[in-house]
């Protein structure tokens, strides 16, 4: 445990790089990990959920290594050429590497065992198994369907077109991941468009993947199988998802100003932006450009009077992990925002929905909180009542609920104490020097 405070601060102000993407160095260990050849990496997010992954990878047979100068290599082993690992895979708190992991290793013909630390342990993973046990795995897990979990291919590979019954990006990407070792063309059909990082990888690295949108919103996206991948070099943006924590208390600290550099503006990732600025916050990009496939930019944050807003349900595949810091920022907006369509949030590393109603709360915030959705009635920036705060916040091993109430606490009348800010390092290695250099007031023990 590792307590951490944050404070009332003065004006943030400075130019920062958040660490990299998550989503897409999780991916890039991997693909990398199947393809020929070399796959040179940089901006690797180096947290522990991404150091599971190459753990995880390394333990299935390919060679990955961190040069002094930060660049990751990876040799691969071309797709279908994994072997059995000799130990169970422990993938600590990332959910997004054991989904994906069960993907790739449901069309292999041996037997691999995952698990993690006790909030993943305690998510469910039935919806990545039901469309895997269609293309041949076997799977052996715990009551509910969670880990530890066995997953085991079966001798007879099928491909499969499959309908996603609730938007998904890691269910998603698992079936396509598992199609790359089938023969055929594996099709995933989602009712609502998320993040696409693993197709625009697969493209990358050389697969054939086409994306088709379809009446209603959805889309049809199909992967020939039994590609040969071939190694590529790869630059990881920095991650928006992060990005979300310094931009929200730029937003709400009084004559902040800063300066987010490469941070990644993928469409299907990038909601937040939408949102702040709906809610009038002063967001500017600049130097947009695009690197191996994903677009990225400058963002520039200033301090902002907010107002509350709806949020349209269809926004969330778009911004599902940054639900937690915007319910932040719309406690200090002047009005009412209403966020409907969280029902995901329940079954992150922890029940963010939840967490987030009663931090609130406790903090002097009057929410209002449904089984799929929050509603915060704002204070206003030019508020004299503000914020009360002097609360203390169970994170529940969530890194991004810590972060969030780092936020909140920068804003309060009294310090917010996170009970455990150490799961922090799972995404945003580095977060309260980063915090502190712009000119936040947080402290750690």
């Amino acid at each position: 445990m590792q307590a951490v405070t944050s404070q009332s601060a003065g004006p943030l102000r400075g130019t920062i790089t958040v660490p990299g993407d998550k989503s897409v160095s999780h991916r890039a260990l991997m693909l990398g990990g199947i393809a020929v050849g070399e796959t040179r990496i940089s901006g690797l997010l180096e947290g522990e959920d991404v150091l599971a992954t190459a753990a995880a990878m390394r333990a299935l047979g390919a060679d990955i290594r961190r040069g002094e100068d930060g660049l990751w290599t990876v040799i691969g082993r071309g797709v279908g050429g994994l072997c059995e690992p000799d130990r169970v895979l422990d993938l600590g708190n990332s959910g997004t590497a054991v989904r994906l992991l069960m993907g790739l290793l449901a069309t292999y013909p041996f037997a691999t065992m995952f698990t993690g630390d006790a909030s993943l342990n305690s998510r469910p993973m039935e919806r990545v198994m039901a469309p895997l046990r269609l293309m041949g795995a076997r799977f052996t897990a715990r009551s509910g369907g969670r880990l530890p979990i066995t997953v085991e291919g079966g001798e007879l590979v099928v491909p499969i077109e499959y309908e996603l019954p609730v938007a998904s990006a890691q269910v998603k990407s698992a079936i396509l991941f598992a199609g790359l070792n089938a023969p055929g063309q594996t099709i995933v059909i989602e009712p609502q468009p998320t993040r696409d990082h693993s197709e625009r990888m697969l493209r990358h690295f050389g697969a054939e993947v086409i994306s088709e949108d379809l009446s209603g919103g959805g889309k049809r996206i199909t992967l020939s199988g039994q590609p040969e991948l071939a190694g590529r070099a790869i630059t990881v943006p920095a991650d928006i998802s992060s990005a979300a924590f310094p931009m929200a208390a730029a937003l709400l600290v009084p004559g902040s100003d800063i300066l987010l550099r490469n941070v990644g503006i993928n469409p299907l990732r990038a909601g937040l932006l939408d949102t702040f600025r709906e809610m009038g916050g002063r967001i500017t990009l600049s130097n947009i450009r695009g690197e191996d496939g994903e677009p990225i930019a400058d963002v520039r944050v200033e301090a902002s009077a907010l107002q509350g807003i709806t949020v349209p349900a269809s926004r969330a595949p778009s911004m599902i992990d940054e639900y937690p810091v915007l319910a932040v920022v719309a406690a200090m907006a002047e009005g009412t925002t209403h966020m409907p369509g969280l029902g995901e949030l329940r079954v992150k590393e922890s029940d963010r929905l939840a967490a987030m109603a009663t931090g609130l709360a406790a903090a002097g915030v009057r929410v209002e909180e449904t089984e799929d959705s929050l509603t915060v009635h704002g204070v206003g920036s030019a508020s004299n009542v503000g914020i009360a705060g002097g609360n203390t916040i169970c994170a529940n091993l969530d890194h991004r609920i810590a972060m969030a109430y780092s936020v909140l606490g920068m804003v309060t009348a009294r310090p917010v104490v996170i009970d455990d800010g150490s799961p922090i390092a799972t995404s945003f290695p580095g977060y309260v020097d980063l915090m502190n250099g712009l000119g936040a007031k947080i402290t750690v023990g």
